[in-house]
């Protein structure tokens, strides 16, 4: 990062904060640019874990129990 001042300038808190600033909005425009592209893959994997879940309960509703019979004497 260049910047207009000489070397025996000191850094000013204005310095600081317009490199912190530069720096802020790169992440955050990366960041929102990601997000975007992330969505379809997480709605996709929550669509896959919703099926997987109702595939297990269909398995474990179907298996085969004891039967109790009660008779009277």
């Amino acid at each position: 990062m260049a910047s207009d001042r000489s070397p025996d300038q000191p850094i000013s808190r204005e310095d600081i904060e317009a490199g912190l600033r530069s720096v802020v909005g790169d992440v955050e425009q990366k960041a929102e640019a990601t997000a975007k592209k992330m969505l379809p893959v997480a709605v996709g994997g929550g669509l896959f874990v919703l099926f997987l879940v109702y595939l297990i309960g269909k398995r474990v509703g179907t298996k085969k129990s004891t039967v109790v019979e009660i008779r009277r004497i």
